[in-house]
């Protein structure tokens, strides 16, 4: 596998679905394409085994924040690929209620421009390096 970037065509749109602890519940054939898995290794784990080392804490701390008091978050997030590599993406993560009557969450995601992984590239580095 490569330890380089995949990038999302302009048509994908990735969507996976989590009950309220973070664990995979649902992802859609896009979702898992990019991260590398089939949807029976995703289903029943936590959905930060896709998240890269380069993403600074705070993001995702703000983001828990935000979805836990009901809000809507959105942000650039580089995301880690099974076996190496990565992809960037615009997510809005929102909490729902799923059919059954539990709680979770929904994140949708589109491709990042290249513009915007160099500017939030620079500005992850500069997040993680004061943690």
């Amino acid at each position: 596998m490569s330890n380089g970037e995949m990038v999302l065509e302009s048509s994908d749109f990735l969507v996976s679905e989590t009950d309220g602890k973070g664990i995979i519940r649902f992802a859609n054939e896009d979702f898992c394409k990019y991260a590398g898995y089939s949807l029976s290794e995703l289903v029943g784990q936590p959905h930060s085994m896709v998240r890269h080392q380069d993403m600074p804490k705070a993001a995702f701390a703000d983001l828990w924040d935000t979805v836990q008091k009901g809000g809507r978050w959105r942000g650039f997030v580089k995301n880690a690929r099974k076996g190496g590599g990565y992809y960037w993406v615009y997510a809005t993560v929102f909490p729902f209620t799923s059919c059954d009557g539990t709680q979770g969450y929904i994140s949708c995601r589109k491709k990042a421009s290249k513009e915007e992984v160099e500017e939030y590239t620079e500005l992850y580095k500069t997040m993680r390096a004061g943690e």
